[in-house]
């Protein structure tokens, strides 16, 4: 047999190779010129030279060499696991580009922005050049000190060049001090609304060009000119305008409502009557989960209920939502 026929791995041993290695174990060695008749278990690593005679070989045992077999596999494994997230690293922002250049070419008038900061760059270029006005919907009880302080010179350098902005938020965003300090400190033509419920994040500037969110965490946004989608978003704002409250002057806390229920309880009645959850009313109205069980606790106090399944019975029979619209 010649020497290429041996050119294999452990996991194809030849039979002259299994013969040979078996016999090896069986007799605890074989002769020198055997093992070099059959090169791959020299190469593998199944046999050794005999350290007290050279003339011999001696069998490597199979539990010593298969885990040194399996670790080289293993490292193999690791390298090629390596390349593979180095070459998705690579080229991941190709990818981007090309999927942002796939998306403007198809449809010019909605431009896929991928990236926070791109978005962000977006926005900050459509409201460099806005000449009328910049609308918004700001979904959640309020909004970080460091966006609200980034966004300042942008909507007072807007404002300074006389365009007038109006802003939607959700009513706990009336108890926001930093959210209160913000428009306080703005100069211009400025309106705040709020709603207890209000859409996703929404900027509209001079009715031509708009930006919504695309995923969940708003990493990704569409930048819109289409006109009939604009028409849309705008006929949206505006309803929601005016069935809003001004938020300025900041209006003095409600009294409760009829037999001691607030309006705030009122709308967490109607979500509960609803079926939804404490963990999605608190979401939709851009409350904490904890605030909304105590309003959920003082209803069930106020109409005497001992479950959840009595108190939307007891809220029905009430006629409290009735008497609220």
């Amino acid at each position: 047999m010649t020497a290429e026929a041996h050119t294999h791995g452990a996991e194809e041993l030849c039979a002259a190779g299994t013969a040979l290695y078996s016999r090896a174990l069986r007799e605890g060695r074989v002769k020198d010129e055997d093992a070099a008749a059959v090169p791959c278990l020299l190469d593998i690593g199944l046999l050794r030279a005999d350290p007290d005679d050279s003339r011999w070989q001696r069998p490597v045992p199979p539990s010593v060499a298969l885990p040194g077999l399996l670790g080289g596999i293993e490292d193999e494994i690791a390298h090629q696991r390596h390349r593979e997230a180095k070459l998705a690293k690579a080229f991941a922002p190709l990818m981007a580009l090309d999927a942002e250049r796939a998306s403007f070419q198809n449809s010019p008038m909605i431009h896929v922005l991928l990236g926070s900061q791109r978005i962000n760059d977006a926005i900050g270029e459509a409201s460099a050049v806005a000449t009328q006005e910049l609308l918004t919907i700001q979904p959640g009880g309020g909004r970080p000190p460091a966006g609200l302080a980034a966004a300042r010179p942008i909507e007072q350098q807007l404002l300074a060049r006389g365009c007038r902005m109006r802003t939607l938020y959700q009513h706990t965003s009336r108890h926001s001090p930093a959210v209160l300090a913000h428009y306080e400190q703005l100069r211009g033509d400025v309106a705040v609304r709020t709603l207890d419920e209000v859409t996703e994040r929404l900027v509209l500037l001079d009715r031509t060009v708009a930006f919504i969110p695309a995923n969940t965490d708003r990493t990704v946004a569409l930048e819109i000119r289409h006109p009939a989608l604009i028409s849309y978003l705008m006929t949206t704002f505006e309803r929601l305008w005016r069935l809003a409250t001004p938020m300025f002057p900041v209006a003095a806390r409600q009294p409760p409502a009829k037999d001691g229920v607030t309006s705030r309880q009122l709308t967490i009645a109607a979500l509960l009557i609803e079926g939804h959850t404490d963990a999605v009313i608190a979401e939709r109205l851009g409350m904490n989960i904890r605030t909304v069980r105590v309003h959920i606790a003082k209803l069930a106090s106020t109409l005497g209920s001992d479950s959840r399944a009595q108190l939307g019975y007891l809220i029905g029979q009430s006629g409290m939502l009735e008497q609220d619209r």
